[in-house]
């Protein structure tokens, strides 16, 4: 189970383009020392649904390398007619 903190920050992430702390954005990136490194106790019972959570829920092009999180947080957003 994720905890819903992480949930809600992973889900600004993607819908708002904001950036996450340093655990998550570890996760994002596929640096699984550095996430390990970083998280607390409540993350690293979740690190396994947290990356799950990844995989299926949200864009595959917003995760998965530093150089996709870095792209997703620097495309400006199209603004609506």
């Amino acid at each position: 189970m994720i905890p819903q903190r992480t949930k809600e920050a992973l889900d600004r992430y993607v819908s708002e383009r904001i950036p996450t702390g340093h655990f998550l954005q570890a996760v994002l990136s596929n640096n699984l020392r550095e996430a390990l490194g970083r998280a607390d106790a409540e993350n690293i019972i979740a690190l396994f649904d947290i990356v799950k959570y990844c995989y299926n829920e949200i864009p595959s092009n917003c995760w998965g390398s530093p150089e996709a999180v870095k792209a997703w947080l620097e495309k400006v957003k199209e603004k609506p007619c």
